[in-house]
């Protein structure tokens, strides 16, 4: 897939105020500070469509960017340590999982995981969630920049290990650098593929 136009449509906290549910749309989210805005740039080819920040925490709301006239990129607030209130958490977790529920063109959720770390509890248990509720995920290593060859293998294993104690089979899994833009066709790919699935299923 060719980006050929992406733009910003609109940033909220209310699913009422998201746009029409009539294009498919794929939604990003992962801990805070798993490089998920500098991964969104590298895959739509811009440098600033969403706000990179060392800040974590920094997406606060639901954010839909519209690809190629086509399909919406959704930008989700990041899960676990953020430097926020916790009211202010849990009105994160009120209107994601509000978002989840209700989104009936959600085609895939693709959720970010730091390579360099062990797996960790909180992406283990958002990933269970989305996918004890039927929610399509795939799953994305970011900063993979940062590791050697052998110690990415070993990182991969790690997570597949972990996941099969719970699942008989395993998600799509993306190997990336937003530092190198290594990923990016591979994801383009599969979102492209999943959309003419539902065309030729229709």
């Amino acid at each position: 897939m060719e980006i050929i136009s992406s733009e910003f449509i609109i940033s909220n906290t209310d699913i009422e105020r998201c746009p029409p549910p009539n294009k498919p749309e794929f939604a990003f989210i992962g801990r805070s500070n798993v490089g998920k805005s500098s991964l969104i740039n590298m895959i739509t080819g811009r440098k600033d469509l969403a706000k990179t920040s060392s800040t974590p925490g920094k997406t606060q709301t639901i954010n839909h960017f519209l690809i190629n006239k086509a399909w919406y990129l959704v930008d989700l607030p990041g899960y676990g340590y953020a430097s926020v209130s916790k009211s202010l958490k849990q009105n994160w977790i009120t209107f994601i999982d509000s978002y989840f529920a209700h989104r009936e063109n959600l085609y895939c959720t693709f959720i970010l995981i730091d390579s360099r770390l062990d797996p960790q509890a909180k992406d283990m248990e958002f990933i269970k969630k989305l996918g004890s509720s039927g929610i399509p995920i795939a799953l994305v290593l970011t900063k993979t920049d940062k590791l050697k060859q052998s110690e990415l293998g070993k990182s991969k294993n790690k997570l597949e290990k972990r996941l099969l104690e719970d699942w008989d089979e395993l998600p799509p899994l993306f190997i990336t650098s937003a530092e190198k833009k290594s990923g990016r066709n591979a994801i383009l790919d599969f979102i492209e593929t999943a959309m003419l699935a539902d065309t030729e299923n229709d």
